[in-house]
């Protein structure tokens, strides 16, 4: 489902120690507009969040555009509903 309304803040799925610096060199090589452009929903690897605002993918670039001072937790997401067995993705 995709979310036109901003929703709650970002949180991490999981621990922030599991953040892997070669993925966040290779995103911070990238333009801003570029990695805000590769979380819109529809795309491939789009911000996909939990109704809490709890990320389920998208966690690094978030990380990169977060060290660059943008305010992520305005950027567009798609919702995704816990399916009836407990998984989150269809």
């Amino acid at each position: 489902m995709n979310d036109a309304e901003p929703g709650p803040p970002l949180r991490p799925l999981h621990s922030e120690t599991l953040i892997i610096q070669l993925k966040l060199d290779k995103f911070n090589a990238l333009e801003t507009r570029v990695l805000v452009e590769s979380l819109r929903p529809g795309m491939a690897g789009a911000l996909k969040t939990r109704p809490d605002g709890t990320m389920l993918d998208g966690h690094h670039r978030i990380a990169v555009l977060k060290m660059r001072g943008l305010a992520v937790d305005t950027l567009p997401r798609e919702v995704i509903e816990k399916r009836d067995d407990g998984s989150d993705f269809p």
